[in-house]
């Protein structure tokens, strides 16, 4: 990228003109060797101290010219607001072939999600938690329990182990037992039992 530094009806002194240079050179990653940055000062004495100082920039992109403006109170401090300016016009200009591009369906999408108007992907959560006393029973009692509640499993303490157990309805219409174990801790053996499994 080339940056021509000049100035209207003025003298641009060394150090402001060096300034701008660097301020300017951060937009290099951004752009190409064919892109110039026309940099002018001016000075409006019949502005306030704190605004007399005014940078006109003109970038010029593939052919396409973005312009921008600000002032402060002096050249310096114009040019870092400027410089913060004209970046964000050229990564806009930079990123809007690929918008344009891209299929309709696709541009409302991105719109919406850049306007915050898009229906954000429903996650899965658990919205209900449901907390009972469990007393212990028999599995006869706990399938009996289950079909009086029309579930589809029925959590309760085996009368017969003590540990919690979970009854649940197979597909095939018979029942299943889940017996959890902590720790890795395993019961080998047949189970006695009235529900099958």
């Amino acid at each position: 990228m080339r940056t021509i530094v000049r100035g209207k009806n003025l003298e641009v002194p060394d150090r402001v003109r060096q300034y701008a240079e660097r301020k300017f050179a951060r937009l290099e990653r951004l752009l190409d060797d064919r892109t110039d940055a026309i940099v002018e000062l001016s000075n409006e004495s019949h502005r306030s101290a704190t605004d007399a100082h005014i940078v006109d920039v003109q970038l010029v992109i593939d052919g396409k010219t973005l312009r921008s403006t600000a002032s402060g109170a002096s050249y310096q401090a114009a040019l870092d607001v400027v410089v913060d300016k004209v970046e964000r016009q050229a990564i806009d200009f930079k990123e809007k072939p690929r918008v344009r591009a891209r299929p309709l369906e696709e541009k409302t999408i991105l719109r919406k999600l850049a306007d915050g108007t898009a229906e954000a992907a429903r996650e899965r959560q658990i919205v209900k938690t449901k907390r009972f006393a469990i007393e212990p029973m028999f599995e006869e009692d706990a399938v009996a329990r289950m079909e009086e509640l029309g579930h589809e499993f029925f959590v309760y303490v085996s009368a017969e182990t003590e540990r919690v157990a979970i009854l649940y309805r197979r597909e095939d219409g018979d029942y299943g037992v889940i017996e959890p174990i902590v720790a890795g801790e395993y019961t080998k053996g047949a189970r006695k039992s009235t529900a099958k499994h």
